[in-house]
């Protein structure tokens, strides 16, 4: 009878995952390659609409926004504007985890910043895509060419998300942040290095960094579906080097904070202190109990990283180093 081999532990020592890891090897033309997305996709206007008002708060008018994705399909995202628009000090632009959102997450701004949730292509309920939702089919989505692979587009959404923010609110500019986390974390991690707009980054629980050590064990997250698809299909293996989050991150000289989990079934804990380890700017280290873990220990910890990450944009400049 044929055993299932057991599942590697997700959970590391701090003082094993304290120490830098071997580099992934890179494309010789990985920044030619992003560059040349940027130059595409993040350079120039982006036709958007208002579609919907949602409930204002006591700070902020919402809106939810349809616009032009990189994918050349349409796109939704939601943003919050201070009701003063004179009052925004700081922008922001937040990314998503896997299954997408249907909403702002309030909580996350302060009153005098307007921010922009914008949803990848692909994973927002009503919004047409050639991209499936489920993240393990959208995470092999167009995997087989680094020009069709669909974490291609997501990062490029990031940029247009922050054109039509700095549009909006251009007042902002100058002091524009960037906060996701898992998907969204490594999603950031790829797009932030191209786009001099940013100012700084949180990454939270960050995915897609060091994939040869992220595929070497299984998981409960997305790199199960990918690992799982290379058995077949080796010839793509290639493809995922231009979506190393930890190789991205080598280009980052924002300074960044990354809360990386000791304990994670989902994104392998190694992965995402590699994102950390290979930040050159000013940077630092929250570490995590645990990530995306259900339960009051989950909750706990995402909400000690969220405020965490809030405070470190919320820092005077000359505190951040």
């Amino acid at each position: 009878m044929t055993q299932t081999p057991r599942e590697e532990m997700t959970e590391y020592s701090l003082s094993a995952l304290l120490a830098p890891p071997e580099s992934p090897a890179e494309p010789e033309d990985f920044d030619a390659f992003w560059r040349g997305t940027f130059q595409e996709f993040g350079a120039g206007v982006v036709a958007w609409e208002l579609t919907r008002e949602h409930p204002q708060t006591a700070t902020h008018r919402v809106m939810e926004i349809r616009f032009r994705s990189s994918a050349d399909e349409h796109a939704t995202a939601f943003l919050m504007r201070p009701h003063a628009v004179a009052d925004a000090r700081r922008g922001l632009v937040v990314g998503h985890g896997y299954g997408g959102r249907t909403g702002p997450d309030v909580e996350r701004v302060p009153a005098h910043t307007a921010a922009i949730f914008p949803v990848a292509p692909g994973t927002h309920v009503g919004t047409a895509s050639r991209f499936p939702a489920p993240p393990e089919e959208h995470v092999l989505a167009g995997i087989a060419h680094r020009d069709t692979y669909s974490h291609r587009f997501s990062a490029a959404d990031i940029w247009r998300a922050a054109t039509i923010l700095l549009e909006i609110v251009p007042a902002v500019a100058g002091s524009l942040d960037f906060s996701g986390g898992s998907f969204g974390g490594g999603i950031g991690a790829l797009a932030l290095p191209w786009d001099t707009r940013f100012r700084r980054a949180v990454l939270d629980v960050p995915s897609f960094g060091n994939h040869d050590v992220r595929l070497s064990r299984r998981c409960t997250g997305s790199g199960e579906a990918v690992r799982r698809h290379l058995r077949d299909h080796p010839e793509d293996r290639s493809v995922l080097d231009y979506f190393d989050a930890a190789i991205a991150a080598r280009r980052l000289r924002m300074p960044v904070h990354v809360s990386a989990a000791v304990l994670d079934p989902a994104v392998d804990p190694r992965g995402q202190f590699a994102v950390y380890h290979a930040l050159p700017g000013p940077k630092r280290l929250g570490v995590r109990a645990c990530g995306h873990l259900d339960g009051p220990l989950g909750e706990l910890s995402d909400r000690l990283a969220l405020q965490d990450g809030m405070d470190f944009l919320a820092l005077p400049d000359e505190r951040v180093i």
